[in-house]
């Protein structure tokens, strides 16, 4: 678990240069009217990845509880699927973006490709959650979730105020 846990903070770390770099000091998006839905969907999938973050770093989901996860990650994926064609629907993603959106995609794919072993193992106990830690890294991921959730917060507001 270890390892899916490390390709996940690499996710995080690509997501927050994306946002921070990308989203908020070269285009920034908070303030351009045309963002609109794009905050939206940016501020539903952070929602997601602070459960998954947060989740992550201290629980296994057990027994039928993988199924809401399953859920979350697979919400993820509509979300950013979506977000792909409103940004080229209402804007001309640089160059450097896109490649950072495509090296997220990867990034996921790998990190869900190593989940899913874990996950079909904790589909096999009974259902509830089971308390675990992964040290600093569940530490981190901690920070990511907090990070991620106030990032959410930021788009979802400047997505109502336009």
């Amino acid at each position: 678990m270890t390892t899916a846990l490390h390709v996940l903070l690499l996710l995080g770390l690509l997501g927050a240069f994306d946002t921070l770099y990308y989203h908020e000091w070269r285009l920034k998006l908070p303030e351009t009217l045309t963002a609109r839905r794009e905050l939206r969907l940016h501020a539903a999938r952070d929602f997601a990845y602070a459960i998954v973050f947060g989740s992550l770093a201290w629980i296994t989901w057990n027994g039928s509880w993988v199924w809401p996860l399953a859920a979350i990650l697979l919400f993820e994926v509509v979300v950013t699927l979506t977000d792909f064609i409103e940004e080229d629907r209402t804007r001309k993603l640089p160059a450097g973006e896109r490649v950072m959106h495509a090296l997220m995609g990867i990034v996921y794919g790998v990190f869900l490709t190593l989940l899913y072993p874990y996950a079909v193992h904790w589909s096999r106990l009974e259902s509830g959650f089971s308390v675990t830690g992964y040290g600093v890294v569940s530490w981190v991921l901690t920070v990511f979730a907090a990070g991620v959730f106030a990032s959410g917060v930021r788009d979802l507001s400047a997505g109502r105020r336009h």
